[in-house]
């Protein structure tokens, strides 16, 4: 199908990665260029769960996935007027009724996927795209290091801060929609609840979220915000404060969390923002996962929406026979209706839970 084409990949995380996995399996050569010096570690572990169950069979990845998968023993939901415990065994992987969930560390499912290209797929780290031109034979690529190159085709899988999406569709304020919300994690190397807990309360268009796991606590913390507030993503001392001021006053189980997130080393802090593009293509380039439609934060799908997107990608390209202008249209519109309902779900979490005015 490929007959030798080439392919550039733009971004090593799932969607990158995912992406190689399945224009490698389709016959073409790729080269996947990452901005930092190696795969990026850390962060939330991932759900999979639904048709992204289906993907990873596909990928030969789900036995590996169902031997690492988190298993949660006591979930806990709280709010100002009521409390409710449901729990899941651990022996059956029975929870909550209709509930088909593979949690797993970020690290290890990143390592899974790699492993799955390592030694077939070109890597070039510490390096990132300068400029691209689009001509009737293929794409030229300038290099921020490297020396210029031609390929077939170029995929943006570069988070939803995506160069290849500034580069070649625009820059991000036209696509980057605020929810009315801001959202911080904080991971600590220790046990804060006992193994396998989550813990989550909401109140007050505050919300959050304390999952054990591992030896580890992640402290998800989610608040409304009516505008968007001026922070320097530099400065993570002022980011900190945001946080510990808005969650000063909560009830329930942060309180005694906030020194954990004062003195952390793993803290993470944003707006909850959606990438809304009317077409993830155009020419021979075309974006995958966060880059092109980011559910935000709020999905809870931001890792399994690359690999169903990935994969909704290479579905058509083989429907298509390697056509890329019908397999990019298929791709544009097969996905979305899906992707949209992920979208609205998350502007709905964001409405519902925090009161979110947008």
């Amino acid at each position: 199908m490929a007959q030798g084409k080439s392919v550039l990949i733009s971004g090593a995380s799932f969607a990158g990665l995912a992406t190689a996995y399945w224009m490698r399996r389709l016959g073409y050569k790729v080269t996947v260029v990452e901005a930092a010096p190696a795969l990026k570690r850390g962060g939330t572990p991932v759900n999979i769960k639904d048709a992204t169950v289906d993907v990873v069979r596909r990928m030969g990845l789900f036995e590996q996935i169902e031997s690492h998968r988190i298993i949660k023993t006591l979930t806990e939901f709280s709010g100002p007027e009521h409390v409710e415990a449901r729990f899941r065994d651990e022996k059956d992987g029975e929870g909550m009724p209709g509930d088909v969930d593979y949690e797993i560390e970020r690290d290890v499912l990143l390592r899974l996927m790699y492993d799955t290209v390592e030694g077939h797929v070109e890597f070039v780290f510490n390096d990132g795209i300068r400029s691209m031109r689009e001509d009737d034979a293929g794409m030229s690529v300038s290099f921020e290091k490297g020396s210029d190159r031609r390929f077939d085709l170029v995929f943006g899988c570069d988070g939803i801060h995506s160069n290849v999406r500034s580069l070649w569709f625009g820059p991000e304020k036209d696509y980057a929609h605020f929810l009315g919300a801001y959202g911080a994690v904080t991971i600590v190397d220790r046990l804060l609840l006992p193994e396998g807990t989550s813990n989550m309360h909401g109140e007050d268009g505050r919300f959050v979220s304390v999952n054990t796991y591992n030896g580890k606590t992640d402290i998800i913390q989610l608040f409304a915000s009516k505008d968007e507030l001026d922070v320097d993503w530099r400065d993570k001392d002022r980011q900190r404060r945001i946080v510990l001021d808005r969650f000063a006053t909560m009830e329930g189980p942060i309180t005694a969390l906030l020194a954990e997130v004062e003195r952390a080393e793993n803290f993470y802090f944003g707006p909850i923002t959606q990438i809304l593009m009317p077409a993830w293509t155009k020419g021979r380039v075309a974006l995958v996962g966060d880059a092109g439609y980011c559910a935000s934060p709020a999905a809870g799908k931001g890792g399994s929406l690359a690999l169903d997107g990935a994969a909704a990608l290479a579905d058509a390209f083989e429907q298509y026979g390697g056509e890329y202008a019908a397999a990019f249209a298929a791709y544009d519109e097969g996905f979305r209706p899906y992707l949209e309902d992920v979208q609205a779900g998350a502007v709905g979490f964001c409405r519902q839970v925090l009161g979110a005015a947008r």
